[in-house]
């Protein structure tokens, strides 16, 4: 199953159709990519399934409609089991940016964590999910966001890159987070729970 995130309603690539699925269905090969974004962006409809026969073969087909942006970031947890959020865009988010060349997925996550957030001492622990973001951009673009889960010791003073517009940088604890995610996007409450099930949470 994949996922791509319109306005954060949801077009799921799937090849079955869950139980209690509350969105229409479309067959792939029937599949109108305009007509479905026209009605997710004017808010007409919650979400699609797209029902396919060849789920990876499907997903290719369907990405080939829109310029593919490559990105990565993380979700950072501290020594309290703390995890690191951005404000902007009167929006909680997690780290993120663009791949720059010649970098990997890693050093690109890296990186942005720590421009973003001024913070020191960052260690890769494993990857977390991958995310699919559609936007329009003087094109029809999907955002593909490799995200990964770090871990850091660092207790100094958090910098928020405000030319990127992020006005605050803090970490906060589960209950904090979780009132954080209310005001978020879908994609970052995908990652909170890929972190949760990674760690056992019930």
């Amino acid at each position: 199953m994949y996922k791509v995130f319109v306005n954060d309603t949801p077009i799921i690539l799937t090849d079955s159709i869950p139980k209690e699925n509350k969105y229409p269905v479309y067959l792939f090969e029937y599949l109108i990519v305009g007509d479905v974004l026209g009605k997710l962006t004017s808010n007409s409809i919650s979400g699609v399934l797209v029902l396919c026969v060849n789920l990876e073969a499907s997903k290719a087909a369907f990405f080939e409609n829109f310029k593919i942006v490559t990105a990565a970031g993380g979700l950072v947890v501290n020594r309290n089991k703390e995890i690191l959020f951005i404000y902007r865009s009167n929006t909680w988010d997690l780290p993120k940016g663009g791949v720059e060349d010649g970098e990997t997925l890693e050093e690109t996550a890296l990186r942005e964590v720590t421009e973003e957030c001024g913070i020191e001492a960052l260690r890769m622990d494993q990857f977390l999910v991958t995310t699919y973001h559609y936007y329009y951009h003087k094109k029809n673009t999907i955002k593909v966001s490799h995200w990964f889960l770090m871990k850091s010791d660092y207790d100094g003073p958090l910098v928020p890159q405000e030319e990127e517009g992020i006005t605050e940088v803090v970490f906060k604890d589960e209950d904090a987070t979780l009132d954080a995610l209310k005001n978020s996007y879908a994609n970052i409450n995908l990652v909170y729970e890929k972190y949760r099930d990674l760690q056992g949470f019930k």
